[in-house]
């Protein structure tokens, strides 16, 4: 195995970011698998409630979590089955599907918050907020990146 100091920066960061994905999944999976969620169930849920002021459509949501349209409705799916999403057509276009957090899913993630405290501290334990500072302005940079790359 080569020492980290012979890898170029771009390859050890772009292989880094598979690593640590890859190893949040696992992690967070095992956390959550006690409350009857995935973690791509998770991410949909968080991405609805975090990021729309409105009810988001299946295409708005799919592309702020960097996944396909039939992706997100598969997870979509799950989440209904479980009674923690609501999927409704639009009253202006029927086309369009609005997707909304029900009930449920606010009892759950009441459940969830004190795990999900504990997770986040874990995984970020002992980096300054600099260092966070500087890799949120990092990671935005590049997704900007891929958002070019993909237009």
């Amino acid at each position: 195995m080569k020492k980290m100091d012979n890898i170029p920066s771009k390859n050890f960061i772009l292989g880094a970011l598979f690593v640590v994905t890859n190893r949040l999944d696992t992690q967070l999976g095992r956390a959550l698998k006690k409350f009857g969620i995935t973690t791509k169930q998770w991410f949909l849920s968080i991405t609805i409630d975090s990021v729309f002021d409105d009810p988001p459509t299946m295409k708005e949501a799919a592309k702020q979590m960097g996944c396909s349209h039939q992706n997100a409705k598969q997870v979509a799916l799950k989440l209904e089955q479980k009674g923690l999403l609501k999927m409704e057509k639009d009253d202006r276009d029927q086309r369009v599907t609005r997707m909304s957090l029900t009930k449920e899913s606010d009892k759950l993630w009441e459940k969830i918050v004190p795990d999900g405290n504990k997770f986040i501290g874990e995984v970020f334990d002992g980096i300054s907020n600099e260092d966070m500072d500087a890799t949120r302005k990092t990671l935005y940079k590049i997704m900007m990146n891929l958002d070019k790359m993909d237009n």
